[in-house]
């Protein structure tokens, strides 16, 4: 049994981390602000689900906290002296970033620097960071490798995400901290956020929100299952690698439109998207090369769009639909 220190834990990709990392016997105290970036709610019946699910739901110890306070983060990692920590914890979204730039460099970047020096101070546990495939913006280099410069981001999200991987390195060289940026690509899923486009989809056609459908839907995206992610980042967390950088994706793009005609057909209805032009600080293409996750992690992602997609429709049918969530 591990004690994991896991930021973002009430969020998307760090609730279903929690269960995985729960049913495998591990001790997760978890983090979150419960800000309201989307609506708290979801992120309260992320926490319930967790702990409804898990084996032993003392295991699970949440802490209402923000990975902007210096001395709470200090206070906690003092006090259980964690074995590894998993930041997951973050200002998500590219487009929202530009809006406010000085929030999302104060989360991703000052946030991560608090719990690096906290790592340093209490035993230097291995850290796993989770970053972003929007670092690579429109790169020519395809499919996206880690040797990539990575250096023209389109956003200040990615750009904080970037600079927070960089920020990882200094500490590996300086102080021997082992750090892990795991790349995400286009992750949807069971507990997916609401301004995920998978969840937009579904929720154009039974609630009748507006959503934009950029360039067309002609543009390709490396959808990756929750499943997989999770998958990822567990074994990331049980491989101390000095410093990496490694992709985290299903390796095969679809094409937007294509995908949201998987989405269509699982719940029976067309949607009623409209047609956008695509923002100044997207990209037209994701594509994940994932031979360094397969060499260094085992990692093999499972899950096809087709049983992906249809995961998520089942989800959101119990969950969202019919428990007004």
């Amino acid at each position: 049994m591990k004690k994991i220190l896991l930021t973002g834990a009430a969020g998307f990709i760090g609730s279903n981390a929690a269960t995985a990392l729960l049913h495998r016997g591990d001790l997760v105290v978890g983090v979150d602000n419960l800000n309201d970036y989307y609506d708290p709610a979801r992120k309260r019946a992320n926490l319930e689900e967790v702990r409804r699910t898990a084996p032993d739901p003392e295991k699970f110890v949440f802490h209402r906290m923000d990975i902007r306070d210096e001395s709470g983060i200090d206070r906690l990692c003092a006090k259980h002296g964690f074995d590894v920590m998993i930041h997951l914890a973050a200002m998500a979204g590219v487009r929202a970033s530009i809006e406010d730039p000085k929030l999302y460099l104060d989360v991703n970047l000052l946030g991560t620097l608090n719990l690096l020096k906290a790592a340093r101070r209490h035993g230097h546990p291995p850290f796993v960071f989770a970053s972003t495939s929007s670092v690579y913006g429109r790169t020519k280099v395809i499919p996206f490798i880690e040797t990539d410069r990575a250096d023209h981001p389109l956003a200040p999200y990615p750009a904080s995400k970037r600079a927070a991987e960089l920020l990882g390195h200094s500490y590996f060289h300086l102080f021997g901290q082992d750090f892990t940026a795991l790349r995400f690509f286009t992750v949807y899923g069971r507990r997916g956020r609401p301004d995920m486009m998978a969840y937009k989809v579904l929720d154009n056609i039974f609630k009748g929100v507006e959503v934009p459908l950029y360039n067309n839907g002609q543009m390709h995206r490396d959808w990756t299952y929750i499943d997989d992610i999770v998958q990822g980042v567990l074994a990331a967390a049980d491989r101390p690698l000095g410093y990496e950088v490694i992709n985290l994706g299903r390796g095969k793009p679809t094409l937007l439109a294509d995908f949201v005609r998987l989405i269509e057909e699982k719940a029976g209805k067309r949607s009623n998207l409209i047609d956008r032009p695509m923002p100044a600080a997207d990209m037209e293409f994701t594509y994940a090369n994932i031979d360094r996750a397969k060499e260094l992690l085992g990692y093999e992602p499972t899950m096809s769009v087709e049983q992906g997609v249809d995961a998520f429709w089942h989800w959101y049918r119990d969950t969202v639909m019919e428990a007004g969530t």
